[in-house]
């Protein structure tokens, strides 16, 4: 199917945000997160290898091992813990062997989310809802470190990468660092001051040991996109700033 929509449409550029991110049921189909993370995009490389087009590719902080304690730069080595990880590392060497590095660019992200769909805010804003009104805390792992990432700064990001030609590696998230524990935190506090919820629950900082999951997670994926705001010319916002912006944007529930 990617092979036949290059074929079809014959683009200067593919920009392929399609993945399974489903971590923890990776561990369980990793066949079908192989074919959707690793296949797909060795498939659209070789399709535009022939016809001249660009890749964009975009991966994630799940492809290093978050072992090292300070941000990763675009070049350094990969080194997944799972399945996810290790699907989308996969996706970036068959889209690197098929095309030629001028025509590509993989652009790394972490922890989207964003006012419509499934993502980690949204689940928050719907569990500080029913938890506050039962007179419940809510857990959140506070030993995972990255940076949250808004959908719409990534998708000027992207738009920035074809209009200037971009290739490389390449790292973007919003700016500053934190846990999960402190985006759920934020999370609850900005819901309730627009009107979303009533009152925020009270979060429980938890570590990783407290909350086990089929698939092991990077303890620290901040990514360092110093190099790359540099190429794009875009400075990015502060993860909060975004974090606002985005709440600003989700509808008020119906009285």
């Amino acid at each position: 199917a990617c092979r036949a929509a290059v074929a079809q449409h014959r683009p200067d550029w593919v920009l392929n945000a399609g993945a399974y991110t489903a971590v923890d049921r990776a561990e369980a189909e990793p066949a079908l997160a192989e074919a959707v993370n690793a296949g797909a995009p060795g498939a659209f490389a070789e399709a535009l290898a022939s016809g001249g087009g660009r890749l964009l590719q975009v991966s994630t902080d799940f492809v290093f091992d978050g072992e090292q304690g300070h941000p990763y730069a675009p070049e350094q080595a990969l080194a997944p813990l799972g399945v996810y990880g290790a699907s989308k590392a996969e996706g970036e060497r068959r889209a690197a062997a098929a095309l030629p590095a001028e025509r590509l660019c993989l652009l790394r992200t972490s922890w989207v989310y964003g006012p419509v769909g499934a993502n980690f805010c949204l689940t928050m804003l719907r569990l500080h809802r029913a938890k506050a009104a039962a007179g419940e805390s809510l857990g959140v792992v506070a030993d995972q470190v990255g940076c949250p990432t808004a959908t719409s700064g990534l998708a000027a990001a992207c738009w920035r990468v074809i209009e200037r030609g971009v290739a490389g590696r390449h790292h973007w998230s919003d700016c500053g660092a934190a846990s999960w524990y402190d985006f759920a935190v934020a999370i609850g506090a900005l819901a309730a001051r627009r009107g979303l919820i009533d009152a925020p629950a009270q979060v429980r900082p938890i570590s990783t040991a407290d909350y086990p999951t089929p698939a092991r997670r990077p303890a620290y994926s901040l990514l360092d996109g110093t190099t790359t705001r540099r190429a794009l010319d875009l400075e990015g916002q502060h993860w909060q700033a975004a974090l606002a912006e985005v709440v600003a944007q989700i509808p008020l529930p119906q009285a």
